[in-house]
């Protein structure tokens, strides 16, 4: 029997449906306290009294505010993982389905809690920045497992490597634009930008190799 890998374990798991709802709401409220005021100004306390939970409760499931927030680091990334995936297996089953899918999804997933996201990953060291590498990993993997059914419909001389810059050219589009101070921000805008990004992934996909004749 093939064993599983383990997995980090940043908080002891619940047990019971109760325990997980309140898991859930902890780190609910841990995310909008951070979010807003960000992580320096996130405690034990200010995250109990936004749960409505009493202080022992976290300390039951945390050992302190780092291992809260590598918990919280752990849940966000996650649902970006989810999301992008749920939103690819409803894309219209064409290339172009495919890129709208994914560049929308990402831009959608990067938004949420956009001022936070980079910060949990620079603050938390070398163990956030893997986890991060790890997501971008499974991100890049859902892009080109969706896409690899309408490979036919790729004019490059190599499919699978035009893919795989399709899919690193939108995923650091999508964070770039989480980060900069002019991002595209509002539903409306978002839309556009991710039309735009799935509109050049498809005109480079569709689009045969340059000449590399010499041109002297």
């Amino acid at each position: 029997m093939t064993e599983e890998p383990e997995r980090p374990a940043f908080h002891r798991e619940p047990q019971q449906a109760r325990s997980a709802a309140t898991l859930a709401r902890v780190l609910r409220a841990a995310e909008e306290i951070a979010s807003t005021s960000g992580l320096e100004a996130m405690t034990i306390a200010g995250v109990a009294r936004r749960a409505g939970v009493a202080v022992g409760t976290i300390y039951r499931r945390f050992q302190d505010k780092d291992q809260l927030i590598s918990a919280l680091t752990e849940r966000m990334l996650e649902r970006r993982e989810e999301y992008v995936a749920e939103r690819l297996r409803a894309a219209d089953p064409s290339l172009r389905g495919v890129m709208d899918a994914y560049a929308h999804a990402l831009l959608q997933s990067f938004a949420d809690s956009s001022n936070l996201f980079p910060e949990l990953l620079s603050a938390r060291g070398a163990g956030a920045l893997e986890r991060g590498a790890r997501t971008i990993t499974e991100l890049h993997r859902l892009l080109l497992d969706a896409a690899a059914p309408y490979s036919d419909q790729i004019r490059r001389s190599q499919p699978q490597q035009a893919l795989d810059a399709t899919a690193r050219a939108i995923l650091g589009a999508c964070f770039h634009n989480s980060v900069r101070p002019d991002a595209a921000t509002g539903e409306a805008a978002r839309e556009r930008y991710a039309d735009e990004l799935s509109d050049m992934a498809i005109a480079y996909l569709t689009t045969a190799d340059r000449s590399r004749g010499n041109n002297s």
